[in-house]
């Protein structure tokens, strides 16, 4: 069904920008403002036809209704949400940790929700912290879909993207190129006379960013890749220990592999020290994280490191430029910032 769009008033900005309206979503849907009350909250008290008019007006408009009350929608929370996919696995702790304390200091709290790796579970946690109208959003990673992505910029709520890259953030980000990174460790193995290249990597789509670099760096070094192996995220040392007894078994001679997370690396010397394989004189492992088991492991741990404190660090900043920008306030004069990451060289690689 095409229905016309209202015209909303022009903003310069995204920081002018004004709701998306329960009048606006009537006037769509061609209803009372009563009626899509209704429809959202009571749907039993409304024809099946009406309550899907309205629900075609909420997606095309990316509203999503506020439930704080009359004048208190208009006040400060002083409260962050912050979503990251798990606390079991701990790459973004150091991340949350920085991020609590730059906010605490300039009076603002920070809670976490967990999406557990799910990108339907995401949205949905999104959807309920925009309805609630915290002063500020960061997200562990970028917002995919397109009607989450217009949520999240109808709302105006600042909102920080952060632990990877995009050309087109839905408002601010903090991050790296995942992609990047997992071209580096590649092209490291490379460098140091590997040429049986394998890959272990988590189920999420960070991880499967560096895959795609680490094998695109391979393919235009004219090596090919040995094998892939994908698991579930969040990784765990035993998930490492199964997935490289499964590279092996598929081919014996790969002699270097790179693992999504340190967890899944950790499993891999576990596995090549119970197997008398010699790391790295006969396998060369690469980690992801700099956890901080990395360099107390034996052999210690090759692995990509990235600053997550000064993630948490310039998310805050980014965050709060804005939010004591208030409703007309400039946004931070950089809406991207790349913080890199480098590649930490121990006895594995």
């Amino acid at each position: 069904m095409n229905l016309p769009l209202p015209k909303p008033k022009p903003a310069a900005r995204r920081g002018t920008r004004r709701d998306m309206t329960l009048d606006d979503v009537a006037r769509l849907a061609g209803v009372a403002p009563i009626t899509v009350s209704r429809a959202l909250h009571k749907p039993h008290l409304v024809s099946p036809g009406t309550v899907e008019k309205v629900r075609i007006a909420v997606d095309s408009l990316g509203y999503v209704p506020n439930l704080l009350a009359g004048g208190l929608a208009s006040s400060k929370s002083r409260l962050v949400m912050a979503v990251i996919p798990t606390t079991i696995n701990p790459t973004f702790s150091e991340m949350v940790d920085a991020l609590r304390e730059e906010l605490l200091e300039s009076g603002y709290q920070l809670m976490i929700g967990l999406s557990g790796y799910s990108d339907a579970r995401e949205e949905d946690l999104v959807n309920a912290i925009i309805s609630r109208r915290p002063d500020g959003i960061v997200l562990a990673g970028l917002a995919r879909s397109a009607t989450l992505r217009k949520r999240l910029a109808n709302a105006r709520i600042p909102v920080v993207e952060t632990w990877d890259m995009s050309t087109k953030p839905v408002d601010m980000l903090v991050g790296f190129s995942n992609r990047r990174a997992g071209r580096a460790a590649a092209e490291y193995f490379i460098a140091h006379g590997r040429r049986r290249l394998a890959l272990l990597v988590g189920g999420d789509s960070r991880a499967a960013a560096r895959s795609t670099g680490f094998q695109a760096a391979a393919k235009s070094a004219g090596v090919a890749i040995a094998g892939v192996e994908v698991v579930a995220s969040p990784t765990t040392a035993g998930m490492g220990r199964t997935g490289i007894r499964r590279l092996l078994e598929r081919d014996p001679l790969i002699d270097a592999v790179f693992c999504s997370s340190d967890q899944l690396a950790l499993g891999v010397l576990l596995e090549a020290a119970a197997t008398s394989i010699a790391v790295p004189e006969r396998l060369a492992v690469m980690g992801f994280g700099n956890l901080n088991f990395s360099a107390d492991t034996w052999p210690s741990l090759t692995t990509v490191a990235v600053d997550g404190e000064r993630i948490g660090r310039e998310a805050a900043r980014f965050l709060l430029e804005r939010i004591e920008g208030g409703q007309d306030g400039e946004a931070p004069a950089s809406r991207i910032l790349d913080v890199g990451f480098h590649i930490i060289t121990r006895d594995s690689a």
